[in-house]
């Protein structure tokens, strides 16, 4: 009756206001993931656009060109001849982004200068936190001048040598200002060093060709009102006087040395992209050097592509989104009205945004709306099926008290597998808590504490089990029993055994941590598996029942499980899981052991976790030396094997240091021993 009211409130549709309200706050906050996806979907819009060739050329001192000629920078009359040459090979103008805010150690400044007279070059300037030579007078005419502090400011500027900027025709600031997620979609089409208004190169750029003295900038208290190169028109910015790249603007890369034989006019931008000189920064289309950046934006502002994000966009976006939002609400009374209008919302959403940008170039968000439209929905109308849902669970859950959850759902396919039970192959392991003494006495008389402390405990290890599909058998005190491979098939359940035991390993370490941190004492915990076949089913009393296995393959695990403290080690594998497993983990031999009740001995194993590559590698020199002193055990050498048992302390991360502690112990008992010519290193253990 309870689940019933409460269901009966959660599928109030009204609740669903909460996670409109919710979305509509994170919305108006822009967090960076939000505005992230926003700027990823405007990328998308942009650089679908069918690509526009422009007569521009970006002409890249590359790798070859250092092999041509030597160490950069090169000599300043080498950068003569190079702008020689692209004029000979008929450029309309160059734009030279390399900085030269020294003198030339060789002297070629003058005779540089003297080609910048003859041939016209726009050089390209860097904003600083200091400045540094003289810059251009920047050819800007403002209004408003009072407002400038809306633009990007800089505290300075890095400029070229005096000789060279007096003799160029243009100078324009080369800067970028990545977005909220670090990607170059905008750039600044001018910038603020104290008061003045200086261009940016592309700006600058667009003024020689025009052939105007200056640019007009009428600023505003919010920033940049109108802006314009006369002979050209208005130039759309943002207020901050930010322009859009349109990404379908594209020029051609050359390099220096392999120059085209007529540039046919076009405008050539002189770049280095040479590795370890310069690197490129990202963009919409990935990583890309400046050169191609600027170029793309001087064919934004050639061809006037006036990419917007209009100033109302967040005041139409936001509040649509949330009508759209209550008018599902309102209308979830009729289910299937409400979702036909959930779709046919949905799916106008992002063929409109595409509509106005295709049309008006206008950027208009449609992931904010169209997460509004969807979770609102889900919210809504989701509710009937968790429902449902949650009505089987607990049915499920019911069962689940008596056993596995696994059992109930194989019982409800077919209740002849758990009745009559099955010999198959699989593996087993059982696991237990070291270390519970210093545990209970920490809790004392607090059961409640000691049982909190334990569930979690077994929560953490039971986590793994049932990640690989494992099925567990049972509790017992602080031990637990699993199989791998029944009742669920598994061929690769010896695999998975072990990886889950490692995986069991870390998840005790983690909640050793989580217990450290809250004066609570560690736990730790050992295994021991095995690979055979069992005998698995419904076995009990007529009176009380569970799914179990039995087998002396399951004894054995046991019985390795229990030599775990003997050997110092958190896991023993048994040699049939070993062999089925031996390539896919990093093990150690520990013993040939004949454990207690068994007639026979047999090699037994632990799977150690490497926890980096480098640790992996000084693992493998050190088995090297493990497996050597084996090999002096069983030949009787046992004061050279406990010494390299010694020498071996500390391998590993320490991992093996109680087993090599153990095995010195062993070495000096041995040693006292009258051992038979044909000894084979075989221990017979005396105790489970």
């Amino acid at each position: 009756m309870t689940l019933n009211i409460r269901m009966k409130k959660l599928l109030s549709p009204w609740w669903a206001l909460i996670t409109l309200v919710l979305l509509t706050g994170a919305f108006l906050q822009k967090p960076v993931f939000l505005e992230s996806i926003k700027l990823n979907y405007f990328d998308t819009l942009i650089t679908a656009r069918e690509p526009v060739e422009n007569n521009i050329y970006t002409v890249n001192i590359d790798e070859a060109a250092l092999e041509k000629y030597g160490q950069y920078p090169f000599p300043r009359n080498i950068y003569s001849d190079i702008i020689k040459d692209i004029y000979d090979r008929g450029a309309g103008l160059v734009i030279w982004n390399i900085m030269m805010p020294e003198a030339d150690r060789f002297g070629g400044d003058e005779q540089l200068a003297g080609v910048m007279s003859e041939f016209p070059v726009i050089l390209a300037s860097r904003p600083s936190a200091k400045n540094k030579n003289v810059p251009m007078q920047p050819a800007s005419n403002t209004i408003n001048a009072q407002y400038v502090d809306q633009l990007f400011p800089y505290p300075g500027i890095i400029s070229n040598i005096p000789e060279l900027e007096q003799v160029a025709v243009g100078s324009g600031i080369v800067s970028t200002e990545p977005e909220i997620d670090g990607v170059n979609r905008r750039l600044p089409a001018l910038a603020v060093v104290g008061d003045l208004v200086y261009p940016g190169i592309a700006l600058e750029t667009l003024r020689v060709i025009a052939g105007q003295p200056s640019f007009d900038v009428k600023l505003a208290p919010n920033g940049i009102d109108k802006f314009r190169v006369r002979g050209h028109g208005p130039i759309a910015t943002d207020e901050m006087g930010r322009i859009w790249i349109d990404w379908a603007q594209r020029s051609k890369q050359v390099s220096v040395t392999d120059m085209p034989e007529d540039f046919g006019g076009a405008v050539v931008i002189v770049d280095v992209t040479a590795a370890g000189i310069a690197n490129p920064v990202p963009t919409a289309l990935g990583a890309k050097f400046p050169g191609e950046i600027h170029s793309a934006m001087l064919g934004t502002m050639f061809n006037k592509t006036n990419i917007q994000r209009p100033y109302w966009a967040d005041t139409f976006e936001i509040p649509a989104a949330f009508l759209a939002g209550l008018l599902l609400i309102l209308v979830s009374r009729w289910t299937w009205v409400g979702l036909g209008l959930t779709v046919v919302l949905g799916g106008a959403v992002v063929p409109a945004s595409m509509y106005m940008f295709n049309t008006e170039l206008f950027l208009l968000d449609a992931t904010g709306p169209l997460a509004v439209i969807i979770l609102v929905a889900l919210h809504t109308y989701g509710i009937k099926f968790v429902r449902e849902f949650l009505e089987k669970q607990a049915i499920k859950k019911q069962f689940a008290g008596y056993c596995s959850p696994e059992v109930v759902r194989l019982l409800q396919e077919n209740p002849d597998l758990i009745k009559k039970g099955v010999k198959k192959d699989v593996s087993v392991m059982f696991s237990d808590l070291r270390g519970f003494t210093p545990i209970g006495e920490h809790y004392g008389d607090d059961v409640k504490g000691l049982g909190d402390y334990m569930n979690g405990y077994m929560d953490a290890i039971t986590q793994p089990i049932l990640n690989h599909n494992g099925m567990v058998i049972k509790y017992v005190g602080d031990a637990s029993m699993h199989i791998q491979g029944a009742p669920i098939e598994d061929s690769n359940h010896a695999y998975n055994i072990v990886e889950t035991g490692l995986q069991m390993l870390d998840a005790v370490d983690a909640y050793t941590a989580e217990a450290e941190a809250k004066g609570l004492p560690p736990a730790a915990m050992g295994f021991g598996v095995n690979s055979g076949d069992g005998f698995i089913g419904e076995m009990g009393s007529s009176a009380r029942h569970s799914y179990d296995i039995l087998g002396d393959m399951v004894s054995t695990a046991a019985r390795l499980e229990a030599r775990c403290k003997a050997y110092g080690v958190l896991c023993i594998i048994g040699n049939e899981t070993y062999k089925r497993t031996k390539d896919d983990f990093f093990y150690l031999f520990l013993d040939n052991l004949q454990p207690k009740g068994k007639s026979t001995p047999d090699n037994i194993y632990t799977a150690l976790r490497t926890f980096d590559a480098h640790g992996a590698a000084e693992y493998e020199l050190a088995k090297g030396m493990h497996d050597e002193m084996h090999q002096l055990y069983r030949s009787k050498q046992f004061k050279k094997a406990a010494i390299l048992c010694e020498t071996l302390k500390g391998e590993f991360d320490g991992q093996m240091d109680k087993y090599y502690k153990m095995w010195i112990e062993r070495c000096e008992f041995m040693k006292t021993q009258k051992l038979p010519d044909d000894w084979t290193g075989a221990w017979i253990a005396n105790e489970k």
